[in-house]
């Protein structure tokens, strides 16, 4: 138990790394009765700016401190955020609030909504799921009854099998944490949007898939597991616990490379943490069975063996490999306007996959026992339906269960305006108001927010009142990417995406930025038109 905790204690620093900073610490100070002093200290390597205070938009940016008195009659809220070399925090508000006169009050900065919450909650799921599939993989499936019999017969039973569950969570959540620190929050953002990154991640799912329809065998040099696995029964204690899982990484990489690449890439362009909560979820769902079989050896008995089952289940998520490969070829399409991948055939490549599913399973379907007709059909029927719903997608409809993957749906009856000065430019010759909506190719939030927002018919009304520019701070073509992100930050000091503004003709703001939401009655509040 002294190794677990001195393990868990050894991982603390490097959780510490990935939390949300604060680099910015507010004050406030009564002077007299009519007056107050704001003080902000910025840590060394970070600097401030100060985006709003009341009516005044500021571009100053502060290295050390800021100080300023006011009258208490000119207090506002300020709105600021902070960047280092490689990364820029989300925009915050702090208000000073008196305690008693003459007081020093310190309070701590609320962020602007709860999207990045939600976000990490949506990685841990999408971790957790994927570590639920690949359970049910060859690669890992019979290992189950094996590890767990090997504890068993040595003598640690439950105990070690559970340290064996953990040093798995350990692993996988290691790597994320790896990821995080070698490529910083700035990079992460890059990564998820990088051509190559995203066709290699395409090739490799389609290889994967190849592999998965029995084309060919993918698994790595039998020497190290091997080895591994050699060390691991010659060491003793927790040591040994940790080998063996090294052991069932290696073995059952085949199968979980290509979710844990995707689960990484997805969670690349959310946070700073999102890496690390993509692999917690996946690590305690791969984990489960390990320890549950353990505390319940009886289980094994009733549970299914290997055979005929997994073969069908390789096909499944060969498909399924196939459907989620477009993804990335997509992001790199739009990113860069290569136009090799419109909606339309991504489309058609999802129907074909999903009826894919459903055909081969239906194949020689009253050869199998009753149970797996059962359980074919409970994967049949929403595989078929799901291809059938997804065939008016074809003629231009929004098909929203997919907006998070599809390319981007052209929303009729609005002008937009793809460039901050010729759109600012027009919305000065019409005296209109303007919203810009900072989106990414690579954004699977903006695409849900468009089909669930932007093509509202009441929203789509109320907007008719501005002038939309539509900037893509991941356009690789001709530096205008980096232009819009520039602008996005400088200007408004953001970095994440969706990000909403509405501004006056002249570029002054008129109300709080908006970020992720699904509900249209939350964006048609906001708007001030």
């Amino acid at each position: 138990m002294k190794r677990i905790l001195f393990i868990v204690l050894a991982f603390l620093p490097l959780l510490s790394v990935a939390q949300m900073v604060q680099p910015v610490k507010w004050s406030g100070e009564t002077i007299g009765d009519d007056s107050v002093r704001i003080k902000a200290v910025v840590e060394p390597g970070w600097h401030m700016s100060i985006i709003e205070m009341g009516d005044f938009l500021f571009t100053q940016e502060f290295k050390d401190s800021f100080v300023m008195t006011l009258a208490k009659t000119d207090l506002a809220p300020v709105r600021f955020n902070a960047c280092n070399d490689n990364m820029c925090t989300a925009p915050e508000v702090w208000e000073y609030e008196p305690l008693s006169a003459h007081s020093v009050s310190s309070h701590e900065t609320s962020s602007l909504g709860s999207g990045a919450d939600r976000s990490l909650w949506l990685i841990f799921l999408l971790g957790f799921l994927g570590g639920l599939l690949a359970i049910f993989t060859p690669c890992v499936w019979p290992i189950i009854p094996m590890t767990v019999s090997f504890f068993l017969k040595k003598g640690g039973g439950k105990k070690d099998a559970i340290l064996y569950g953990i040093s798995i969570i350990v692993l996988y959540v290691g790597l994320g944490l790896l990821v995080t620190l070698l490529f910083g929050a700035s990079a992460l953002n890059d990564l998820s949007t990088n051509a190559v990154v995203n066709i290699f991640f395409f090739l490799l799912l389609v290889v994967f898939a190849l592999s998965f329809f029995g084309l060919f065998e993918i698994t790595l040099p039998d020497s190290w597991s091997t080895a591994l696995d050699n060390k691991a029964r010659s060491t003793g204690g927790f040591v040994s616990i940790l080998l063996m899982a090294f052991t069932l990484v290696i073995v059952s990489f085949s199968c979980t490379g290509p979710i844990i690449g995707t689960l990484l890439v997805e969670a690349a362009g959310r946070s700073l943490l999102a890496p690390t909560i993509g692999m917690l979820g996946f690590a305690i769902a791969l984990a489960m069975p390990f320890s549950l079989f353990a505390m319940f050896p009886q289980w094994l008995k009733n549970a299914p063996k290997s055979g005929d089952w997994m073969t069908s289940f390789k096909v499944v998520l060969a498909f399924l490999e196939l459907a989620l490969s477009l993804k990335f070829l997509s992001v790199a399409d739009l990113a860069y306007g290569w136009g090799i991948l419109p909606r339309w055939l991504f489309i058609a490549i999802w129907i074909v996959c999903f009826l894919g599913i459903g055909i081969y399973l239906l194949w020689n379907i009253w050869n199998v026992s009753i149970t797996r007709k059962i359980i074919r059909a409970i994967v049949i029927i929403p595989s078929l339906a799901f291809a059938f719903y997804l065939v008016p997608g074809l003629r231009g409809a929004p098909v929203k269960a997919i907006s998070a993957f599809a390319p981007p749906m052209e929303i009729e009856g609005r002008e937009v305006f793809y460039d901050y000065e010729e759109g600012m430019a027009y919305a000065r010759q019409t005296s209109k108001p303007v919203i810009i909506d900072f989106t990414g190719y690579g954004c699977v939030n903006c695409r849900k927010m468009e089909a669930y927002v932007l093509d509202n018919d009441s929203v789509k009304s109320r907007m008719q009142n501005y002038v939309f520019i539509q900037l893509f701070v991941d356009d690789k073509r001709d530096g205008i990417g980096d232009r819009n992100s520039q602008i996005q930050r400088e200007q408004f000091g953001a970095n994440a995406q969706p990000f909403f503004v509405q501004l006056d003709p002249y570029g002054h703001s008129i109300a709080e930025p908006m970020v992720f939401t699904t509900d249209p009655d939350t964006f048609i509040q906001w708007l001030k038109y």
